[in-house]
């Protein structure tokens, strides 16, 4: 895959057979990287809606019953949206342009997230729930096609054999009757390849082999994509200081495995409307945990160290706080602990000011996403930033709930989360338990977005009233107008990507680089 700053450059174009011969199925095991030119621009964009999908995936996979008829309709409206194969298609121009987004995305994010085991267990799993999904919307000659193009060959009982032991088959197999045992072949594999059928107790074993019927095939080809796909990210793990090499590739793919992709919350719209007085009722009303923890350790011990501070303040500039409200705000606490007002003007002030634009280069400093607080600068002994999901122990995790006044059966939720390690679900989850909220009917992927949300189900739908003693609207950067801004609307706009301007390289480094 190479790829050119040239705006001049058109996309390759060939003919209908030949594009039908190079993605002849909806669904792929992605043996082949691609070997075209890419734009730059297109490289980000299939990148980004991609990871938007398997972050869907992830969400829709413990929301619901993977397979159950919510779960297939949500994930087909996903696909839809974001404009990847869902189901077969006839062959035609935009089926081509859908089917190669999705060879070209697949690849792009097995760069990103083959750097790490944590990385690769859990790309692994949405990759193999997203091929379930698909396999199982293949007809039974789709089926065949797509084992015969992949040349997976599986070995068959005889009909004597399948005879012989149907009525253990059948009691073994869901759904499986007489007649529909007669129809179709049964597979006779190794009880490895078979382990989530094993698991569940349904499938018929014996001397070490699993018998599955055809119904059940997609469990067996399941294996040889996770098998495939393991090995494919072993070997470019292996590869990717060579690919890192790449000046124009290196700052993305760094950033991509952890990239926040929905509203910006530099922008500061709320900028203003809290005034210091509200701030510990609301970190006990709308913070998440992770921002809850460090206002009470700030508080508590009348400073936080570098990392907490990042955290926490760009939190409260998300949440409207102004420079000089933030100035007044840590100067007030610090002075209370070991911290004279001097030292503080002459220490701590820079930085805030720097948060906020005023200082250095001028960045404007975006709040961290829940992604790049799970995966980026653990906390050590006597740091509170972090995310409490991903870095408490259990047990005092379990401890700190219970003070929070959760419900016993409520905390063995969020647990059994934090033990699948779907942090962000848990942080999701102890939102509807503290709103009393069935289903908050959004996925969370930000502190900032837990507050928002938070004051509109707390204000029946409005958000908090503007304080009007602040009117200070200057500190949003009315020149930010970088690619880091990806907001929802702009990621859920589908528009072929190859019409969209090239981009530069400077540029797409800022587009998954949330400032130190």
């Amino acid at each position: 895959m190479q790829f050119s700053r040239n705006r001049k450059m058109k996309a390759t174009r060939l003919a209908g057979d030949q594009r039908a011969g190079i993605y002849p199925h909806s669904i792929q095991f992605y043996l082949q990287p691609p070997l075209e030119n890419i734009a730059l621009a297109e490289f980000e964009t299939f990148a980004v809606e991609r990871l938007k999908l398997l972050k869907v995936i992830e969400n829709l996979g413990v929301t619901y019953v993977k397979a159950s008829q919510q779960y297939n309709d949500k994930l087909e409206g996903e696909l839809k949206k974001l404009s990847f194969p869902y189901r077969p298609q006839r062959s035609s121009e935009q089926e081509y342009d859908i089917r190669r987004k999705d060879h070209i995305s697949h690849f792009i994010l097995r760069l990103a997230y083959c750097q790490t085991e944590e990385l690769r267990r859990w790309f692994i799993q949405q990759e193999m729930d997203l091929f379930r999904f698909r396999f199982n919307e293949l007809l039974q000659e789709n089926i065949k096609d797509f084992l015969h193009f992949n040349n997976l060959k599986y070995d068959t009982i005889s009909n004597d054999v399948k005879m012989e032991l149907q009525e253990k088959l059948i009691n073994s197999t869901y759904g499986l009757s007489q007649p529909k045992l007669e129809e179709q072949d049964v597979y006779k594999v190794p009880f490895q390849a078979a382990l989530d059928l094993v698991r569940v107790r349904k499938v018929f074993v014996n001397a070490g082999f699993a018998f599955i019927p055809h119904q059940e095939i997609v469990t067996i080809v399941l294996n040889d994509f996770r098998t495939k796909l393991s090995k494919a990210l072993a070997l470019t793990a292996r590869s990717l200081p060579v690919v890192q090499s790449d000046e124009r590739l290196q700052p993305l793919l760094n950033h991509l495995s952890h990239a926040y992709v929905g509203q910006d919350y530099s922008m500061q719209k709320n900028v203003g409307k809290i005034s210091l007085d509200q701030i510990d009722n609301l970190s006990l009303k709308s913070f998440p945990p992770c921002m809850r923890q460090l206002h009470k350790a700030l508080r508590d011990n009348h400073h936080l160290r570098h990392g907490g501070r990042m955290q926490y303040g760009l939190f409260l500039k998300g949440i409207g706080m102004t420079l000089e409200q933030a100035l007044q705000f840590w100067k007030m606490e610090f002075i209370k602990g070991k911290v004279d007002a001097d030292k503080f003007d002459k220490t701590y002030s820079y930085s805030i000011r720097h948060n906020y634009g005023r200082e250095g280069k001028r960045t404007d400093y975006t709040p961290y996403s829940c992604m790049k607080i799970i995966l980026t600068n653990p906390p050590s002994q006597g740091d509170y930033h972090g995310c409490p999901f991903r870095h408490s122990d259990p047990e005092l995790l379990k401890q700190k709930l219970q003070s929070y006044k959760l419900t016993s059966a409520g905390i063995n939720e969020i647990l059994e989360l934090v033990k699948g390690m779907h942090y962000q679900l848990a942080c999701q989850k102890y939102f509807e338990l503290t709103h009393n909220v069935e289903d908050c009917g959004f996925s969370l992927n930000h502190p900032n977005q837990f507050f928002t949300e938070s004051q509109k189900v707390l204000g029946g739908g409005r958000e908090i009233k503007k304080e009007s003693s602040q009117s200070d609207s200057s500190q949003r950067n009315q020149n930010s107008q970088t690619v880091k801004s990806l907001s929802k609307e702009s990621i859920a706009d589908s528009k072929p990507a190859i019409a969209a301007p090239l981009m530069e390289m400077e540029d797409l480094d800022e587009f998954f680089n949330e400032v130190e």
